[in-house]
C-alpha cells in the first residue's frame, strides 16, 4: 500500500520510536508518585515541556499535555470560555470536529455561536468575519492550516481584528507544527493546539498553550495533573517521544517543504495533462504544499476512494474525524460548495516517505480510474 494520508496520522519517526522504548523500560512510574521512580518520569515531562515551549518560545508553564489535538481543542476552548464574561464565540465553518463539539457543548449552555464561511480560495471570510465582531465575542476559533484544503488562515490579521474587540484567539496549529514556521503566529494568539502523531510521534498524545494571564475554569476541579488543565497520568514516555519528533521535524522542516513542493507540482501537472480541465477541481489557494484537496468530476470522493484502496493506494476524503459520519467534508461546507461537488472531495497528502514514483503512480491510477468510469458512464 502506498501511502497518502499523512495528514490524518504519519509514521513515527525512528529516533522517536527509539525513545519511546528507552523511556518505557527505563522511566515508566507515574509522574505524580512521589519515589524517585515517578521522580525520574516528572522529570522526563517537564525536559519535554521545556522543548516544547522552546520551540513555540511561550513559558514553559504555559504548555499543558493532552492525550490528543482533539483532547486539545475542547479543554482548551470550553475551559477559557467558561472562565469569561463574554457569551459570544466565533468559529469558522470549516474547523476541526473538536473545535465544532467544543462550541456545541457551550451553546447547550448559553453560549451564542457565530459560524464564518470560507472564500472560494479557501480563507475565511474576513468581510463576513468583521461584520460579525462586536463587544461580547469572547473568543474567535480559527486553524492556522486547513486539514482537508491546505489553506494557511491569516492568522495576524484575525488576531487584530480580535484585538480592537477584546477577543481572544484559539488557533488550531496540528495541522502546521512542525511542517511550517508558526513563530511569526505565536505573539498574536491566545491558546492552541498540537498533535504528536502529525509530526512523526506517538499516538495519543498532545499539547495545548495557553497565554500568560489568559484564565480557564477547570471542567473537573481537585484534578493535580497540568495545573489543573486535566485529569488522568502523563504518558511520560509518549511525551518524551513527541518532544524528539517534532525537534527533527523542525530541524528538517526546510528539506520536507522542498520535497512537498516538488511532489505538489508533479501530481498537479501530471493530473491536469490526463484529466480535462472542466472535470478536475484543485481547492484552495495559499496552500502548505504537502495537502492538496481536489475533485474529479463525475466521480463521488468516496467511490474513488474505493477505488485508488484496491489499487494499492490509500487516501482519504477529507479529515479522519469526520469519516463515516456520513456528512460533507467540513472544508466543502465552510467553501459552501454544492452537494454534488463536496460529494466529490478527496485529500491527498504527502509525507517524508512519498516519493516521485509513489506521486506518477497515483496519478496514472487517478487517470485509469477516470477512464473507466467516463466509459462506464456514457
Amino acid at each position: 500500500m502506498i501511502y497518502f494520508d499523512h495528514s490524518a496520522t504519519t509514521p513515527m519517526d525512528e529516533r522517536a520510536l527509539d525513545v519511546l522504548k528507552e523511556a518505557n523500560v527505563k522511566m515508566y512510574g507515574n509522574s505524580n508518585s512521589l519515589h524517585d521512580v515517578g521522580g525520574l518520569a516528572a522529570q522526563l515531562i517537564e525536559n519535554s515541556r521545556r522543548r516544547i515551549a522552546r520551540l513555540l518560545n511561550v513559558p514553559n508553564h504555559r504548555i499543558f499535555f493532552t492525550n490528543s489535538g482533539t483532547e486539545s481543542n475542547v479543554l482548551a476552548i470550553v475551559q477559557i470560555a467558561l472562565a469569561s464574561c463574554k457569551k459570544e464565540i466565533i468559529i469558522s465553518k470549516g474547523e476541526h470536529a473538536s473545535c465544532d463539539s467544543a462550541v456545541d457543548y457551550l451553546a447547550r449552555h448559553g453560549y451564542t455561536i457565530h459560524s464564518i464561511p470560507f472564500r472560494t480560495d479557501g480563507i475565511i471570510d474576513m468581510d463576513v468575519l468583521e461584520k460579525k465582531m462586536n463587544k461580547n465575542i469572547g473568543m474567535i476559533i480559527v486553524q492556522h492550516v486547513n486539514p482537508e484544503l491546505g489553506t494557511i488562515q491569516p492568522i495576524e490579521q484575525i488576531a487584530k481584528i480580535a484585538k480592537k474587540y477584546g477577543a481572544l484567539v484559539h488557533c488550531d496549529l496540528v495541522q502546521s507544527f512542525g511542517k511550517i514556521d508558526v513563530s511569526p503566529i505565536i505573539s498574536y494568539i491566545d491558546s492552541a493546539s498540537v498533535s504528536s502523531h502529525k509530526v512523526g510521534g506517538p499516538i495519543g498524545v498532545g499539547a495545548v498553550y495557553i497565554r500568560e494571564h489568559v484564565r480557564f475554569e477547570p471542567l473537573f476541579q481537585g484534578f493535580p495533573v497540568e495545573g489543573g488543565f486535566r485529569g488522568g497520568t502523563l504518558d511520560a514516555p509518549s511525551i518524551a517521544s513527541f518532544a524528539t519528533a517534532v525537534i527533527f521535524a523542525i530541524e528538517e522542516r526546510e528539506d520536507f517543504e522542498k520535497q512537498a513542493n516538488a511532489l505538489h507540482q508533479q501530481l498537479i501537472d501530471q493530473l491536469k495533462r490526463t484529466i480535462p480541465a472542466h472535470h478536475l477541481t484543485i481547492y484552495g489557494e495559499n496552500t502548505i504544499p504537502h495537502i492538496i484537496g481536489l475533485g474529479i468530476y463525475p466521480i463521488e470522493g468516496q467511490l474513488l476512494m474505493l477505488r485508488l484502496n484496491e489499487k494499492g493506494f490509500a487516501i482519504s476524503t477529507g479529515s479522519a474525524c469526520q469519516v463515516g459520519m456520513q456528512v460533507a467534508s467540513k472544508a466543502m461546507y465552510a467553501l459552501e460548495a454544492s452537494p454534488d461537488r463536496a460529494k466529490e472531495f478527496v485529500r491527498i497528502s504527502f509525507g517524508k516517505s512519498t516519493t516521485v514514483e509513489d506521486v506518477k503512480a497515483l496519478a496514472e491510477a487517478m487517470h485509469s480510474i477516470y477512464t473507466e468510469h467516463i466509459t462506464m458512464v456514457k
